[in-house]
């Protein structure tokens, strides 16, 4: 699963996603969490585009808002059966989000969640699969939002959390095009686990349990 990540600046991203068109602003953050609006990298009459999107996805169909947790996270297997994610998906409604690394817990002996803080060794800017709809209200208010999709856990993963939770689809850069432009049955064989001995992982602060904090130490090593 992915609860909470760490942003890249938007120079970085850029200059990792080469958007066509970019409508989206933002910094740098070391706490992205539920119902923030992040940036995504979608298609928009064939031409990628960097735009802010609310992250859980509110399905286009509902009524209102739901009230409930948000839909941070889909599992990748759900997508086709999902009430929630089934048109977006053959609707190729994918994006990407930039990502410089993320939060996952371990439960300790002890009954402690103790936070990592995974990365990846050779890239300080990558993209995660995600998948995004766009919901409007009787008072024609428009909220775009998205989730997150997890691939099956990788060994590193399995190590810290087990293999239940999976993991965040890591996209590998020749996979991007794929990811946003293929038909969903290209795009779903591009959900793959990512190579552990590609990923790092160490534990950090427990400061991340709180959204209010937001710095750089939250992505240093504890101890």
């Amino acid at each position: 699963m992915c609860q909470r990540y760490a942003l890249p600046d938007q120079i970085a991203a850029e200059r990792e996603f080469l958007p066509a068109t970019a409508w989206w602003q933002f910094a740098a953050k070391f706490n992205v969490a539920a119902e923030q609006y992040v940036p995504a990298i979608r298609l928009h009459d064939k031409q990628s585009e960097g735009v802010m999107l609310r992250w859980g996805l509110i399905p286009s169909w509902t009524l209102s808002p739901p009230t409930g947790p948000p839909e941070v996270c889909v599992n990748s297997s759900r997508l086709e059966r999902s009430a929630i994610y089934r048109k977006p998906w053959l609707n190729s409604q994918r994006c990407i989000l930039p990502v410089a690394g993320f939060y996952v817990w371990q439960l300790t002996r002890e009954k402690y969640r103790q936070p990592f803080f995974v990365r990846l060794t050779d890239r300080a800017v990558f993209g995660i699969a995600a998948i995004w709809d766009r919901w409007v209200s009787d008072d024609d208010d428009v909220i775009e939002s998205c989730s997150v999709i997890c691939a099956p856990a990788n060994e590193l993963m399995s190590q810290i959390t087990g293999p239940e939770p999976g993991m965040p689809a890591i996209l590998r850069r020749k996979d991007y095009q794929t990811w946003l432009h293929g038909n969903p049955v290209a795009a779903k064989a591009a959900l793959q686990p990512y190579k552990a001995q590609w990923m790092h992982a160490y534990p950090v602060s427990p400061r991340i349990n709180s959204c209010d904090v937001d710095d750089p130490d939250l992505i240093r090593a504890a101890g």
